[in-house]
């Protein structure tokens, strides 16, 4: 079940100023576009504010970028799982560099994204901490070295080990991250045993994120090939 439904690229939309609103909406309704061409499923994580016009508006994959783990009340600014799942999210990301949380928090995030039937992809500074968050029942891990976060230097080149570790300690589908920008970072990435990839800037950021996003995708066909 987790392969069909885990797509192959995740693009994390942070918050850049060039994936709110409309700006947001065209990157994944390339990341659509994309997926129809290929056949490379591409998830898209929007900005908190996004969230319902582009899980509405779009047939890919949509996550959350961080769930609380709250229950609905009175937790002013908190981002709960009843509203995700409202919002028409299929799952969410938790604990990126950007957004750690504390190991008991994110156990209680995954169960409650679990109850609810949603996806957890778990972000994970090293391998280590990526197996803990399998074991706690994550969906899946993200693995990405916060020193290569945007650099534009690929874990899959700069630290391969990484990978490689990563798939044969966790037990779970492992994304990696951190300065995947181009068509051969995925198929290394992938053929080193990742189930997929997660990344930001180097969509986001791009002139054309359709065309980037269709480079990005044929790194996962040749990787298949």
């Amino acid at each position: 079940m987790v392969e069909t439904v885990l797509p192959r690229i995740i693009v994390n939309f942070k918050a850049y100023r060039e994936s709110l609103g409309g700006k947001g909406l065209e990157i994944a309704k390339a990341a659509e576009r994309v997926e129809k061409e290929t056949g490379v499923s591409i998830g898209v994580a929007p900005q908190f504010v996004d969230l319902r016009m582009i899980a509405s508006a779009v047939g890919v994959p949509v996550f959350a970028q961080h769930v609380d783990p709250l229950p609905p009340g009175a937790h002013t600014g908190a981002v709960t799982v009843e509203a995700v799942t409202d919002s028409g999210a299929i799952g969410s990301l938790l604990n990126h560099s950007e957004r750690p949380m504390k190991l008991i928090d994110i156990e209680k995030a995954v169960e409650m994204l679990r109850e609810k039937g949603l996806i957890s992809v778990v972000c994970a500074s090293d391998p280590r901490v990526g197996k803990a968050a399998a074991d706690l029942g994550a969906t899946a891990v993200a693995v990405e070295p916060p020193e290569l976060i945007g650099t534009g230097v690929s874990v899959s080149r700069a630290r391969p080990e990484v990978i490689e570790r990563s798939v044969k300690e966790i037990r779970a589908p492992v994304y990696v991250g951190a300065g995947v920008s181009t068509s051969e970072d995925v198929r290394r990435a992938i053929e080193l045993g990742a189930h997929g990839v997660l990344l930001a800037s180097a969509v986001v950021k791009a002139k054309d994120p359709y065309r980037k996003l269709l480079e990005l995708a044929e790194g996962v066909i040749t990787a298949e090939e």
